[in-house]
């Protein structure tokens, strides 16, 4: 009987990537001896191969980010199989193939964010829900909105804890005065619903205090009212 080949993760396709160039900038130096005769210490030769992988990185960005303009037009269309698996009659990588090649540079990783909405909004939670786990980005408004999603595939799978937390860490995470007041009534709301009604007051309060002009803050007084009783 054949074996069930082994799934490869995001983290081992990265660290594959990352030996590869490492490889790839040794070769350059072995065929570039002239200038490798000028390298004195390893100190040198190691900013070398920094210098060489900053620059692949900068090249595999700007490939990522011109396809991921391509396949946007049907995500914003809301044709989310056609973002996920492209559409190779026009010439369009689709979100998954971008993430595979380009997932370790920042806009592969802008990719895996939307890849995760796409299978949120075709109600693959499972697989949305690892692929929001895996976005590593510095942009703050992405990665609070990939916790908010990781939140959202929590509470429609009915576990209610786990996405009032997510939902916390999405506010945290986030731009304060844009994402944390929702995302912390949606914290309370879950909170509720697992039976944890003081915690789900307290963060209601929270957003009185600290976002009284927000949206979200206009139905926190009938929150605390529901679960106070």
């Amino acid at each position: 009987m054949l074996k069930a080949q082994k799934k490869i993760s995001m983290k081992e396709i990265k660290e594959d990537r990352i030996v590869t160039m490492y490889f790839q900038a040794q070769a350059w130096i072995n065929e570039n001896k002239r200038l490798a005769a000028y390298i004195v210490g390893a100190p040198i030769a190691i900013a070398v191969i920094i210098f060489f992988w900053i620059q692949k990185r900068s090249e595999w960005n700007l490939e990522a980010n011109a396809k991921l303009a391509k396949v946007m037009t049907y995500y914003d269309q809301g044709k989310y199989n056609e973002a996920v698996n492209g559409s190779p009659q026009e010439g369009v990588q689709g979100l998954e193939a971008i993430v595979e090649e380009h997932g370790s540079v920042p806009s592969g990783e802008v990719a895996k964010f939307y890849l995760a909405n796409s299978y949120f909004a075709l109600g693959n939670y499972s697989k949305a829900l690892s692929t929001y786990d895996d976005v590593s980005i510095s942009d703050k408004m992405i990665k609070s909105a990939a916790l908010a999603g990781e939140a959202a595939c929590y509470e429609v799978k009915g576990n209610y804890s786990e996405a009032a937390s997510y939902f916390e860490k999405a506010a945290s995470k986030g731009i304060p005065d844009l994402q944390a007041p929702g995302n912390l009534q949606r914290a309370a709301v879950n909170y509720a619903a697992a039976g944890e009604k003081e915690k789900a007051v307290d963060i209601l309060q929270k957003i009185k205090k600290e976002f009284p002009s927000s949206v979200a803050a206009r139905d926190v007084d009938k929150y605390i009212a529901e679960f106070s009783l």
